[in-house]
């Protein structure tokens, strides 16, 4: 991904914690993609989700961007979370480039971080 890609989502990430920080539902909605849109169809379903799922990223306390990694169709960027409790997970982002040029986030998966247990 180029430079201005690699700092445009980034901003998303960034912009999305911010709003899971400040329990802002409609915000942090609207950084998904459509099909994450459509599949929680509404904010309050999909910060239930991020809640009870991603606790992590839900109320991240550091977040570290590693550069991202284009992998065939889509650009992965990972981030290195340290939650709540200290532990720190590696967060890795499924980004996803829309029509209009903007990036969404289409999923997250979660793992433990390198060195670290689970």
């Amino acid at each position: 991904p180029s430079a201005a890609d690699a700092t445009a989502i980034r901003k998303v990430i960034e912009s999305q914690l911010d709003a899971f920080r400040h329990d802002d539902g409609p915000r942090a909605f609207s950084y998904a993609a459509p099909e994450i849109q459509q599949q929680f169809g509404s904010p309050d379903v999909f910060m239930s989700m991020v809640r009870e799922g991603y606790a992590p990223v839900y109320r991240a306390r550091q977040a570290f961007f590693e550069p991202p990694v284009a992998q065939g169709d889509e650009t992965l960027q990972p981030v290195l979370i340290t939650a709540q409790d200290g532990r720190v997970v590696e967060a890795l982002y499924i980004m996803e480039r829309q029509p209009d040029g903007s990036w969404r986030i289409g999923g997250v998966q979660l793992r433990p971080a390198q060195g670290q247990s689970a």
